[in-house]
């Protein structure tokens, strides 16, 4: 399996922002421009990018849709966008603007049919986002803490087209602690479905740590390369990705 570098894109009030621990009240803005910021990954070599509505996760519905819509048609590799997508119309307006996979968490526990039924019209392009408070999933921007065990969660879906699982360890995201590699390798050891890594990247050994363990297929980045710990150029070239052809050819 080919491992991925998602570098992370969070909107909130239109702007990039990096929260700690999901907390919108402590974000740390880095740039004012997401589509530039896209423009930016792309040329440090990136084929695909994480963009995330903070503000929608919370209103249940796209507060940052023309961020986005710029970050899309800015970026020419694979974009896969989350927060607030609790809805058909929700999805089908993303994949109809040209996003590579959905990416949907609360509506996965509150609405499975939802998610099972978009699953089936669109194979491959839906990504179950499973949010970890001490092991249990956390929904509507992990302002909500469920009695519904990760592994319970994900296991649910396995045979319902799911393209991935989005594992994010809330507890460690945004904090640079490093990525909670034990908790993600046993979530990939029990489930069929593939696992992306999220949350506390701190530098290249968490990259390396990931790479060692089978069904992972790839990891989010986002403080570590903003706050320069770790090069996008770098993060790529452990994880054995080519680089976008901006960058390969330059």
């Amino acid at each position: 399996m080919s491992f991925t570098i998602y570098p992370a894109i969070d909107l909130k009030g239109g702007q990039v922002v990096r929260l700690a621990e999901g907390d919108m009240r402590r974000a740390t803005v880095y740039a004012d421009d997401p589509a530039a910021q896209a423009r930016r990954f792309h040329a440090d070599g990136a084929t695909a990018l994480h963009v995330v509505d903070l503000d929608g996760a919370f209103a249940g519905s796209g507060v940052n849709s023309a961020a986005v819509a710029g970050v899309i048609a800015a970026f020419p590799g694979r974009v896969q966008i989350g927060g607030g997508i609790r809805s058909r119309a929700d999805i089908d307006r993303w994949l109809a603007l040209g996003v590579a996979r959905v990416v949907m968490g609360t509506a996965a526990l509150d609405d499975p049919d939802l998610v099972r039924a978009a699953s089936a019209a669109a194979p491959g392009r839906i990504i179950v986002a499973v949010d970890a408070k001490d092991g249990m999933v956390a929904t509507r921007g992990w302002a909500s803490v469920s009695t519904v065990a990760v592994a319970d969660l994900a296991r649910r879906f396995e045979d319902a087209g799911v393209a991935a699982v989005l594992f994010t360890d809330v507890g460690r995201d945004g904090l640079l602690k490093g990525v909670n590699v034990a908790a993600t390798a046993a979530l990939a050891a029990g489930c069929s479905l593939p696992v992306i890594a999220s949350g506390g990247v701190a530098g290249a050994a968490d990259i390396t740590a990931l790479r060692e363990h089978a069904n992972i297929e790839g990891v989010i980045v986002g403080r570590a390369i903003y706050d320069g710990r770790l090069t996008l150029p770098d993060a790529l070239r452990l994880a054995g990705e080519s680089l976008a052809p901006a960058t390969a050819t330059a």
